[in-house]
């Protein structure tokens, strides 16, 4: 039996955040210059400013829906605020990142209190330019809801990061 080596499915992200998919558009993540690689762990202080994203594509008719989420909030062990959304861009050009889109929801920093949580940026592909309303809150957020909602069908990319506090050991437990 093969095992599946896929860091989404292993770290649960595949699961807990979005359905299996087949990416299909190249999604690279910067912070301080350094590019991440899905799984890498990250301080508070090291994310306080929103980090840069660069969508892949060439066709700038092309627009991309961008939403970071925290999959483990409040607690890894009690998560009953998952998800809660950290940021969210639409209709960001192929071939650019969200400077080049409409900011929706503004980037707000994670703090983690306790535990690793699993920061996951999903990418989609929109059917055409958007018009989306902002949710009230950040708590339960539904990424699988917003796609439904605003007819984005599946990701075509997807990334995740994991952070803890900022004097923490980085345990997972709860």
């Amino acid at each position: 039996m093969q095992r599946d080596t896929n860091p989404l499915v292993l770290s649960r992200v595949i699961g807990d955040v979005i359905n299996p998919f087949t990416p299909t558009t190249d999604l690279r993540v910067y912070i301080d210059g350094r590019s991440l690689c899905n799984g890498y762990r990250l301080r508070p202080s090291q994310i306080i400013s929103r980090p840069r994203v660069e969508i892949g594509g060439q066709d700038f008719r092309t627009l991309h829906t961008l939403v970071l989420v925290d999959a483990d909030s409040p607690s890894p062990g009690n998560p009953y605020h998952r998800e809660y959304l950290h940021w969210l861009v639409i209709d960001i050009p192929g071939g650019m990142g969200p400077d080049f889109g409409n900011e929706v929801v503004e980037y707000e920093a994670p703090q983690p209190s306790l535990g690793i949580h699993r920061l996951v940026m999903v990418v989609f592909r929109q059917p055409r330019r958007q018009m989306l309303i902002a949710p009230e809150w950040r708590n339960n957020f539904n990424t699988r809801q917003l796609a439904e909602v605003y007819n984005l069908g599946e990701p075509v990319a997807a990334f995740f990061y994991n952070c803890h506090r900022e004097n923490g050991t980085g345990c997972r437990r709860a």
